[in-house]
């Protein structure tokens, strides 16, 4: 029997997508909590800006793991795949660690989820654009 390999999130592209993201959040003048988490939805790293609200930390963590769990982004991608659903629409809501708020995607490695990150701290769509910035920062390592 093979042993299962499989790619993980480095703490070092960790670090270089919370400096993306936190300068984005410095030009829209928030203050963000980031939640990391590796492929199996453990904590990987967690960053807090100054004055960054209390119930972001938790809200960022919530946003990754949702993110992980289906490989698909938090807010508007499970929106758009339950808002049809009346069952699973509100089922789905009462997974633990569960948010249906925009802020938190996979990171991938090609086409295989290697973690996740969890932004929150300003409007949802904001927390978008951060989470975008890191993106794109993670895909400049790698190209």
């Amino acid at each position: 029997m093979k042993p299962i390999i499989k790619k993980s999130l480095s703490i070092n592209a960790c670090l270089t997508m919370a400096e993306a993201a936190m300068k984005k959040a410095v030009d829209l003048n928030i203050k963000i909590s980031i939640t990391f988490v590796d492929e199996s939805g453990i904590l990987k790293a967690f960053y807090r800006m100054d004055h960054s609200p209390l119930v972001t930390v938790d809200a960022s963590r919530k946003k990754a793991i949702t993110a992980v769990g289906y490989g698909i982004p938090s807010g508007e991608s499970w929106y758009s795949f339950i808002k049809e659903d009346p069952i699973l629409f509100h089922g789905v809501q009462q997974f633990k660690d569960f948010i249906l708020l925009g802020g938190g995607s996979p990171i991938k490695d090609e086409e295989e989820t290697i973690g996740a990150i969890g932004i929150s701290g300003g409007h949802y769509k904001q927390d978008e654009e951060c989470v975008n910035a890191a993106i794109v920062a993670y895909n400049s390592l790698n190209n």
